[in-house]
């Protein structure tokens, strides 16, 4: 009986620390600092289409869609479009991994990394909100409505060449910015695990 009620608690504690969006879901608002050191609101777009994409530079499949640009391109490409890119880390302070104001732009500097915003949430209570689990993981907001989450695409092995997958979060884009419907609005997503 003891052993039972410590599983309900550590499902319960699982739970509890992470909240999964329905798709169609009127997204919850949030407001991080930039690692540039400006005050970001997420209601400040809401006649927008937005990617929240959730990144940890010391993860290697993050180093995966960043090594030869792919990541990048696709935040300068949408960028163009009017879309806004927001990068989130939820790496907590004690981590390796944590990167301070610095460190961030000097890796932003480094890999030429081009969202709108790079954004710190060290102490995880957005990515949690959203339940972010892995770097990457990605969501796209269609005017304060989730329209997609999930992988990036459809291709886990972090040894690959992104440019040879499937991009669900390029074919998401494409079709918002046709006026159509997110034909794909879920898949399951892949990465390191985000460090809360």
């Amino acid at each position: 009986m003891k052993r039972i009620f410590s599983l309900i608690a550590v499902a319960l504690l699982f739970t509890s620390n992470c909240f999964a969006l329905d798709s169609q879901a009127v997204v919850p608002n949030f407001s991080l600092k930039s690692f540039q050191g400006n005050e970001v609101k997420l209601s400040d777009y809401s006649d927008k289409i937005v990617v929240l994409e959730w990144t940890n530079p010391g993860c290697p499949y993050v180093k995966k869609h960043y090594k030869n640009g792919d990541m990048q391109g696709l935040q300068k490409k949408y960028r163009d479009k009017g879309v806004v890119w927001l990068s989130i880390n939820s790496t907590n302070t004690e981590h390796k991994n944590f990167l301070d104001g610095n460190k961030a732009k000097e890796i932003a500097s480094k890999w030429s990394i081009d969202p709108k915003y790079m954004l710190a949430d060290s102490d995880g209570k957005v990515g949690k909100i959203y339940g972010a689990k892995t770097t990457p993981h990605m969501f796209v907001i269609n005017k304060g409505r989730l329209a997609y989450q999930g992988a990036i695409d459809d291709n886990s092995d972090y040894s690959s060449n992104p440019k040879d997958d499937k991009n669900y979060v390029a074919n998401a884009l494409n079709e918002l910015l046709s006026d159509k419907q997110v034909s794909l609005a879920q898949t399951k997503q892949y990465g390191c695990g985000v460090k809360y």
